[in-house]
């Protein structure tokens, strides 16, 4: 059979230090087929335009084209309309490719015949702030993980990170949906396997992550990656057990506070006082992720606790507005920042 040509794709915003590091990390990859990069690009404060020509000019393998829409679904389906390859790479600039990358998930879609096929999204921080969110990532104490996460069986899976596809069956149900501005990675996963695709899941291939490294810009990540999870559950209708535990502790929470400022566990002790279970059973929570995300001091395995409750509290009020109200024009915020 002769090898399948690869086309990856890299959605950027403001993405200008990184860009150049995530093409040449993909047409660094040792694989025998024929290989290109399609950049697509959303108006960016910080030149990453100017980035993204320079690297076309340098390589003819590089090609460029233009997002208007911002967002990462349709930057994605526009790379997705101008690439030729029999095999599409999704590529994160703040995710580094391993070695061998994608030459062992091409053998991994032909071995299994599966439709897409993911590996291991390892997280790894510069800062300390960044390495603590990032053991939230790698424990699954942010938001339950997920087989992308923490996962040791090669098989079927629910979903991917990032993705190595079938362009066949990319095409087959409509590429991403660019209705979503989050979410659309596990949306696309759902209707291939709906469609009556495999997704498979390669556990003995890690990709780095990099995550957001301040405080800000991670509450608006997670703001809008929850609202637009409460999205798709309000137009589905179904959601996993995992995705409801962080809206829990938000009521949870938000019920306590209510009942304290009513009084109302002051006047009537034996029922309402019951509410503030909530608050110290999540204080317990937070005292065992610290002490087990894998910080070895102190003050490390205090920042672990405050980034899983600064997660868990950001994503759960997202869901819940999301599922709710509809996700609106809510977008993530900490992409249009230069980070």
């Amino acid at each position: 059979m002769p090898t399948p040509s690869v086309s990856y794709l890299v959605p950027v915003l403001n993405e200008a230090g990184r860009l150049a590091d995530a093409v040449r990390g993909a047409l660094g990859q040792d694989y025998d087929g024929a290989q290109e990069v399609v950049v697509a690009v959303a108006p960016s404060a910080d030149g990453t335009e100017e980035v993204a020509a320079r690297l076309a000019r340098e390589d003819p393998r590089v090609r460029v084209v233009d997002n208007p829409a911002t967002d990462i679904p349709a930057g994605l389906n526009r790379a997705l309309a101008a690439s030729t390859g029999d095999v599409v790479v999704r590529v994160d600039a703040h995710s580094a490719l391993p070695d061998g990358y994608t030459r062992r998930m091409v053998e991994v879609l032909l071995e299994t015949g599966a439709a897409n096929a993911g590996g291991i999204m390892r997280a790894e921080g510069r800062t300390p702030l960044q390495e603590s969110v990032a053991r939230a990532y790698n424990s699954g104490l942010g938001l339950g993980g997920g087989v992308h996460h923490a996962g040791s069986a090669a098989g079927p899976a629910e979903t991917a990170y990032l993705g190595v596809f079938r362009r066949s069956a990319l095409l087959a149900v409509g590429g991403y949906d660019e209705t979503l501005r989050r979410g659309e990675d596990y949306d696309l996963n759902v209707r291939l396997r709906a469609a009556g695709y495999e997704v498979w899941f390669v556990p003995d291939v890690e990709v780095t992550y990099w995550p957001r490294s301040d405080w800000a810009p991670l509450v608006r990540q997670m703001w809008a990656t929850g609202v637009w999870r409460g999205e798709m559950v309000r137009r589905s209708g179904r959601t996993r057990l995992r995705y409801l535990a962080a809206p829990a502790v938000v009521l949870g929470l938000g019920t306590s506070a209510a009942v304290a400022v009513s009084g109302l566990d002051r006047r009537h002790p034996l029922p309402f006082a019951l509410a503030h279970l909530a608050p110290l059973a999540y204080a317990g929570f937070l005292g065992w992720a610290g002490a087990t995300a894998g910080a070895s001091d102190l003050p490390s395995r205090v920042r672990d606790a405050a980034v899983v409750a600064t997660i868990q509290a950001s994503w759960g009020a997202g869901f819940l507005k999301g599922v709710t109200r509809g996700a609106g024009t809510t977008v993530d915020r900490s992409r249009v920042r230069r980070r």
